[in-house]
């Protein structure tokens, strides 16, 4: 209910916020504080509490920090499994016993050079396809198109020979074949890497078919972490990730950012806070919050690093496992891939 006082048309409550305005106590302690602490600058900004550096006992503070996942995606596919390897084979002999026979004379004018080597070819294969060992669909063991224990026919290295084999070869007959009359035919690159062989960890020409993540050593018997870094003064962690990214690993790498939010952070308490420089605050530990980032091309390299960096290392996710804390890798575990 809105009562008029005698003097003019103003109400109880405005008439006593006008003459008894909230009073600011804390308001020239926090500009003293500020002006010369960073520190407490970043405190008032990031709780909206001026009277943080200023309560009387001691209130903790983490330092906040920002975190680089930088990954490289697989460069190939998957090994198949030995039983993908057995189906996709059985698929293949199923198609030939259910496709119309192959017409040679549509393709190949009969008594011509390509028309011998076809009937070749044939007689040592009995199929049409070039990959699937020997097998005739229309003979009257054609039902019998599984594999045996052990066989090869249905690894890739053994179907990729056979293709190249039967690519090389142009001669009309097997009389005449040589190797004057094979054409060189390239090569698939191997899925095993020099790196793989030597067991080089700081490569990123290993695990082609896996995620890898980088971690670096903080000092010679320090831990395996992702690279991090405090945020210098008012940094957005977008802005810190590229500066990290520049400052552990150099120049040299093609890197992308993938998003402005972090995927996962990481908090680390001291087992006794440590009282800091400004007033009423007290260290309790380290909050990293981590950006994913992926490299494109380049290497990075340690050298001149900003960090205080002394190795690095090129991990799939088990194998991070075995080289983090315990307690780091169940904050990290969720942000990584599992191939």
């Amino acid at each position: 209910m809105r009562h008029l006082l005698r003097d003019g048309p103003i109400c109880r409550a405005c008439r006593s916020a006008h003459h008894h305005p909230q009073r600011r106590r804390y308001a020239s302690a926090t500009a003293t504080a500020t002006a010369t602490d960073p520190v407490a600058e970043r405190v008032a900004t990031t709780t909206g509490s001026p009277l943080l550096a200023q309560s009387s006992a001691p209130r903790p503070f983490h330092l906040v920090k920002a975190g680089v996942l930088l990954t490289r995606s697989p460069q190939i596919t998957r090994d198949l499994t030995a039983f993908e390897k057995a189906y996709f084979l059985y698929q293949r002999r199923l198609n030939e016993r259910l496709a119309l026979p192959f017409s040679r004379y549509f393709y190949f004018q009969k008594g011509t050079p390509t028309d011998i080597d076809w009937k070749r070819k044939m007689k040592e294969r009995r199929t049409a396809a070039r990959d699937i060992g020997i097998y005739n669909a229309y003979s009257k063991e054609g039902w019998n198109d599984e594999l045996l224990v052990g066989a090869q026919e249905s690894e890739t290295e053994h179907q990729a020979e056979a293709l190249l084999k039967d690519a090389e070869t142009l001669g009309a007959g097997s009389e005449e074949s040589s190797e004057s009359k094979k054409e060189s035919i390239p090569r698939p690159m191997p899925r095993v890497t020099e790196a793989d062989r030597t067991g080089d960890e700081s490569s990123l020409a290993r695990r082609l078919d896996r995620t890898l993540y980088l971690l670096v050593r903080e000092n010679e018997k320090g831990r395996w972490i992702f690279p991090s870094s405090e945020l210098a003064g008012r940094e957005s962690l977008y802005h810190a990730t590229e500066r990290i990214i520049v400052q552990a690993g150099g120049v040299n790498m093609n890197t992308w950012v993938v998003g402005r939010a972090p995927v996962g952070h990481y908090t680390f308490n001291r087992f006794k806070p440590e009282p800091m420089e400004t007033p009423g605050l007290e260290l309790k530990g380290e909050k990293t919050f981590f950006m994913k980032v992926k490299i494109m091309a380049g290497q990075p390299s340690l050298e001149g690093n900003q960090l205080g960096l002394t190795d690095l290392k090129w991990l799939c996710r088990e194998e991070v496992q075995k080289v983090v804390l315990p307690g780091y890798w169940s904050a990290i575990k969720n942000m990584l891939a599992e191939r």
